[in-house]
Formats: structure tokens, C-alpha cells, sequence
């Protein structure tokens, strides 16, 4: 059953929380997005996780380095998955994985800034990662012509584990899923709605 991400890019524990209460009930994934991290810290993560321990808390590193240091601090402060940057070098997606195994989590690739995201796709699988996610950030997404279709269109070729996010709405999350999606990653979908909770559950029952 594919599952419902909601990304959090808010820039407060506080506001965080406050919005992963809201809309908890009717996601499976709570991502802690790299600003909010980088302005609050891994006790960001702790909060949520304590908050929500029912829930995957979905931290996104978006680590370029010293992978399976990132990780463990990540796991450590109560991270079930941690995002490494598919443009970096094998060894830190090896050592990501590597620290994933030791604690028992997982390991997805972010793809953004890869120029064929289809063959690192298949490259990066072959590492033990969970899956990767077919990712267009808020600048590409701010491009003109940008579509959502070209990552869904990605995902089917690609034939591995796949997560998609950039853009996700209650437009096009049918197609999402029907692409093969184990994940649907929605942003300001959820956070940018008037009424969150209601955005969350519209989204959610789309998976039905």
C-alpha cells in the first residue's frame, strides 16, 4: 500500500508540531524538510518522533558527505529515514546504508540536481537503499514549464522503489500513484491549505 508523505517546511519545532497534530491522522510519513533542521536541529526530530511515535519521522539530511556519520546522528536523535543526495560520490550512499542497517532504518536518495535521474535511480538501488525519491525542488518547480509529469514519466522507466515529490496535489495524485509510486510526497499541498487536516484527508483518500 503506497503511503502519504507530508513535508514540513516550516522553520519551528513549535509550527512543526503543531501541524504534524493536524494532519497525523491521515499520513503515514512526517518529513522534517533540511531548513527547518538547519534553523532548529536534530531535536527537531526528537520532538517529533516523541510527538508522534507511530508515525515514519522522515529526516531530510539531504547529506552530500560523511554519510554514515549523518545518518547515525539522525537515527540517534529518532529519524526511521534520512535522505543523502544522489549526486554525491557512491561511498557516502554506502555509508548511509551502512549506518541504516545498524540501527535498523532506512536510507532514501534525493535526486535532485541529477541530470538522469532514471539511470542513478537504478545505480543507487543497488546499494540497499529503501528508495529513491524522484524530487523536483521549489526552484525547478518555480521554472516555467514545469510539470509534475516528467518525474511521474520517470518513475515508470525507472522500474526501482520510488517516492515522488515536486508538486504532488489532489490534481495529479491519481497519477502519482498509479505510476508505481510507494510514496507521494505533498508539501504546500498540506501546509499552504487553509485547512490542512482537510487537505491531508482529500489527499489521503485518493490512495483508496
Amino acid at each position: 500500500m503506497a503511503k502519504l508523505q507530508v513535508a514540513i517546511d516550516l522553520l519551528s519545532t513549535e509550527a512543526a508540531l503543531q501541524l504534524a497534530e493536524k494532519v497525523a491522522p491521515y499520513v503515514d510519513i512526517i518529513e522534517l524538510g533540511t531548513p527547518l533542521i538547519k534553523q532548529e536541529g536534530l531535536k527537531v526530530v526528537t520532538a517529533m518522533k516523541e510527538a508522534h511515535p507511530d508515525k515514519l519521522v522522515f529526516a531530510d539530511m539531504k547529506t552530500a558527505d560523511t554519510g554514515a556519520l549523518e545518518a547515525e546522528m539522525a537515527f540517534k536523535a529518532g529519524a526511521d529515514l534520512v535522505t543523502v543526495m544522489g549526486t554525491v560520490d557512491d561511498a557516502t550512499v554506502k555509508g548511509a546504508v551502512e549506518a541504516a542497517k545498524k540501527y535498523g532504518k532506512k536510507v532514501v536518495v534525493d535526486t535532485i540536481g541529477v541530470k538522469d535521474r532514471v539511470k542513478r535511480a537504478k545505480e543507487v538501488t543497488a546499494f540497499g537503499i529503501d528508495f529513491v525519491e524522484l524530487h523536483a525542488g521549489l526552484d525547478e518547480q518555480a521554472l516555467p514549464g514545469y510539470s509534475i509529469q516528467k518525474l511521474i514519466n520517470e518513475g515508470k522507466e525507472a522500474g526501482v522503489p520510488f517516492s515522488i515529490a515536486g508538486g504532488v496535489n489532489i490534481n495529479n495524485i491519481s497519477e502519482v500513484l498509479a505510476a508505481g509510486a510507494l510514496v507521494a510526497v505533498a508539501g504546500g499541498a498540506i501546509y499552504g491549505a487553509e485547512d490542512p487536516a482537510k487537505a491531508a484527508q482529500t489527499l489521503k483518500a485518493a490512495f483508496q
